[in-house]
């Protein structure tokens, strides 16, 4: 007998939560009770990836926790300080109220940072030390152990077909003491853009029923044209199914998202062909094969969890200077104009403004931002990375540092990108609506001209007309050129493909992280595009 104690981390719901279920069936076999228990950490929250933005959507979505509990006869304890010292804490409040102590630790299995990684390791020891089982339950798409690459897709598809778990029923809680809300301020965590208002609308809120919502709206609706909105900065505000930082903090399972919309598929499939838009199909098989995306590159940071900190395809050490204290002026005022969107390319500046706003943007403009990054002005993945990870609300480390990587060109075994911001400008936002919208100072420009305001004022167009040219506008000429910047990009990081160490080194990689969707198997060598997935290749968005 003893207190089966439940410890939320990235799994903020009550639906499709096996560790929340298995402490129950446990509780109730062994006379227990049951206890959830959510920790600020303090290292986690001081974390450079970590922002102020996170922590209003994990209180939002801890409120909606709570309350479902609540409803399961639960409360939510919230306690702050250090993993496992925490439990330590905890163990001895449930003994002095005579509740017997800590019986069983669950949890779900997490995919996270190195630092969180670290902290499991001490959970681990803690659990052994004190005789506590801990138990730790699958809750994503993601494999634990994985011994081969081969046959992962199966697995996948396999977990999510099984059905979600329900919520259990009204059960035997233990109280005990609890910090109550913390918000940024009190917990000590920066603000990436303290400008900005926090309940701005356009900042997606937390919480299941916030996650919920999105689901119905998006199969009813919103998501008829997904395949093709989810390219567009436009569009895929209200195309795409905006479920990603409900996934990353778990207020909605996967498989709950897979198994909607499997039986939206089944009731579109049940109508005459007459009745049905022909496109909704196509999304929805796309949207799931997102799904399975989102799982594939997780998996890669939980089978080497290096690659947060280095490059996964090791021949690319070097290439770009990594350490920020030893960049010279010129990779600081590069990195700050990225950063704030001050580049001189309307499409990368009104992304990047966007993101400081919104915390979201569709996944094509992301790979956009992260390009220019790494090859038009030549900075390493690893600040960039850093920096993306507090403006992304949907911050997830998993995909973040893969993609992140994959970007810049440090894989090994896919296309090289070099996005040209004019061509995405005119293929993804040709009547100015976006760049309008987040770059004020350019809306006066006809809409050819925003693509390249620097090439209307060189050719006498409508900046040529206007004393001090761009400058008069506030906006700046262009940080660097293009066509030279993706010259010098390409033919670095073909120098390095070149050699036999990195055709070598690309066989590791492919063995570890390479998917196997499209059969056959791995010869030295033969990697470009290989693990290619969405996005378009280089020679379709370069000038």
């Amino acid at each position: 007998m003893g207190v089966h104690v439940v410890w939320f981390k990235r799994d903020l719901r009550v639906e499709d939560h096996p560790a929340l279920c298995a402490a129950a069936e446990a509780a109730q076999g062994d006379g227990g009770r049951v206890l959830a228990l959510w920790v600020y950490e303090d290292e986690v929250w001081h974390a450079v990836e970590s922002d102020a933005r996170h922590l209003v959507f994990c209180n939002q979505s801890l409120g909606d926790l709570e309350r479902r509990l609540g409803h399961i006869g639960l409360a939510l304890v919230r306690r702050r300080g250090r993993v496992p010292g925490v439990f330590d804490a905890l163990a001895n409040d449930l003994a002095g109220a005579g509740l017997g102590g800590i019986a069983a630790l669950w949890s779900s299995e997490e995919t996270g940072q190195g630092l969180t990684f670290d902290r499991d390791k001490r959970v681990k020891r803690w659990a052994r030390e004190r005789g506590v089982a801990w138990n730790e339950l699958a809750a994503t798409g993601v494999q634990r152990p994985i011994g081969s690459r081969d046959g992962w897709a199966k697995r996948w598809e396999r977990r999510m077909i099984a059905p979600p778990v329900g919520v259990p029923a009204r059960l035997r809680g233990a109280a005990a003491r609890s910090v109550g809300e913390l918000d940024a301020r009190a917990m000590g965590v920066r603000d990436a853009s303290p400008e900005v208002d926090p309940g701005d609308p356009r900042r997606q809120r937390g919480g299941a029923g916030e996650g919920e919502a999105l689901i119905e709206s998006f199969l009813s609706a919103r998501g008829v044209n997904y395949q093709r909105d989810m390219s567009s900065p436009i569009a895929g505000w209200e195309g795409c199914s905006r479920l990603s930082p409900h996934l990353a903090w778990g207020t909605v399972s996967t498989r709950s998202v897979y198994h909607a919309v499997r039986e939206r598929e089944a009731a579109l499939r049940a109508l005459p062909a007459g009745e049905r838009d022909p496109m909704w199909l196509r999304s929805l098989r796309r949207f799931r094969g997102r799904l399975r995306w989102r799982a594939q590159f997780m998996q890669k940071l939980e089978d080497e969890p290096s690659i947060e900190f280095r490059n996964m395809h090791r021949a690319y050490d070097g290439m770009r200077g990594e350490d920020e204290r030893a960049w010279g002026e010129l990779e600081r005022e590069r990195f700050e104009a990225w950063r704030l969107g001050r580049t001189g390319y309307p499409m990368v500046d009104a992304c990047m403004r966007c993101l400081r706003a919104t915390g979201w943007m569709n996944f094509r403009m992301r790979a956009m931002v992260v390009s220019f990054a790494s090859y038009h002005l030549w900075l390493h993945w690893k600040p960039t990375a850093t920096h993306l990870a507090r403006v992304f609300i949907d911050y997830e480390p998993g995909i973040h540092f893969s993609q992140c990587q994959m970007q810049s060109g440090t894989t090994g075994i896919n296309t090289v990108r070099i996005y040209s911001p004019a061509k995405q400008a005119a293929d993804q936002d040709p009547r100015g609506v976006f760049i309008r919208r987040w770059v004020p100072e350019l809306a006066g420009l006809r809409d050819d001209e925003l693509a390249e305001p620097h090439g209307a004022e060189e050719s006498g167009g409508l900046f040529g007309g206007l004393p001090g040219g761009l400058g008069s506008l506030g906006y700046p000429r262009p940080i660097v050129d293009h066509a030279r910047a993706y010259r010098a990009a390409r033919d670095r990081v073909f120098a390095v493909r070149a050699s036999s160490q990195a055709k070598r080194e690309s066989t590791r990689v492919y063995l570890k992280h390479g998917s196997r969707k499209r059969g056959g198997r791995p010869r030295a060598g033969d990697w470009t595009g290989r693990e290619d997935r969405g996005g378009a290749h280089e020679r379709n968005d370069r000038a």
